[in-house]
């Protein structure tokens, strides 16, 4: 059986996401595998469904991982939509609102600049708010071992869950092969109820930080908007780094912001890469 669905798919430093509008049917679980897939598929980091009607905002938004569970919030995959929206003429330069699973964000679209500003909302560092197991505490520079390894972790949520791991060694720079090594560990560590979204991370000084990216859901990847601003409020929190800064990953570099109460806004571009009429397999995607 095939479903036939009209999609678009842009890439936000090389996070690849498929907008899907409402509308034309809810994807599968198998589907959404399939449309992720790069050899079945299209090939993405995840699928953005939407604009649904929201009564708290102008626009409601689902975000779909390639593994078929639904995030509370990308920060890629929201300067994402925010460009289709306004390449389809349902936004202009002016303000506007989006509700995910993660909370309400603010965003402004600089098409002269080709850059997306998205306010992500408000950093906590609290146990109950995350959620991470355990008494109730803001989870910083807490030490654990795992695979054989000390690792001192600091933990946030921005409307979803993160957990940084900070270098130990000022010069000495994450690699891929530790966040692919790590991550997905993490990722399932126990003390998750609701798994995480893991970043290495190495503050160069006080007004850049590099990061390299596990993703819950997705597996490593270039680049993530909510990681970076995550990332950023941590090593903020710890005073290693000004209250602006540039997050430089695989992908490319985002801006973040952060305000003395924790509020973070991101600042990144987002490229269009085609769009088209798809058929997903609902009985082949889960092979």
């Amino acid at each position: 059986m095939f479903m036939r669905i009209r999609f678009s798919k842009y890439q936000a430093l090389g996070n690849a996401y498929i907008v899907v509008p409402a509308g034309q049917g809810q994807p599968t679980t198998d589907e959404i595998r399939r449309l992720c897939d790069f050899r079945m598929g299209i090939g993405s980091d995840g699928v953005l469904l939407g604009p649904y009607p929201a009564d708290d905002a102008d626009f409601g938004l689902r975000i779909i991982n390639p593994d078929g569970s639904e995030a509370e919030k990308s920060g890629n995959g929201l300067r994402i939509f925010c460009q289709y929206l306004y390449d389809h003429g349902l936004v202009s330069t002016a303000a506007f609102t989006i509700k995910t699973r993660g909370g309400i964000v603010q965003a402004q679209v600089f098409p002269e600049r080709q850059l997306v500003r998205v306010a992500m909302g408000k950093v906590s560092f609290h146990s109950s708010d995350i959620p991470v197991n355990g008494p109730p505490r803001e989870v910083l520079l807490e030490e654990i071992v795992l695979a054989g390894e000390k690792l001192a972790i600091s933990c946030a949520t921005i409307g979803n869950p993160h957990c940084v791991v900070l270098s130990d060694v000022a010069d000495e720079a994450p690699t891929e092969a530790l966040a692919r090594r790590l991550g997905p560990l993490l990722e399932n560590y126990a003390l998750f109820p609701n798994r995480s979204n893991v970043q290495f991370a190495r503050v160069i000084d006080r007004q850049n930080l590099q990061l390299e990216i596990w993703e819950r859901g997705a597996g490593y990847t270039y680049a993530s908007g909510s990681s970076s601003c995550a990332a950023a409020a941590v090593v903020y929190k710890l005073g290693l780094v000004d209250a602006a800064l540039t997050v430089h990953m695989r992908g490319g570099q985002i801006d973040i912001s952060i305000s003395p109460d924790f509020e973070v806004v991101m600042t990144g571009p987002v490229v269009s890469i085609c769009s088209g009429l798809a058929e997903a397999s609902t009985t082949e995607a889960g092979r």
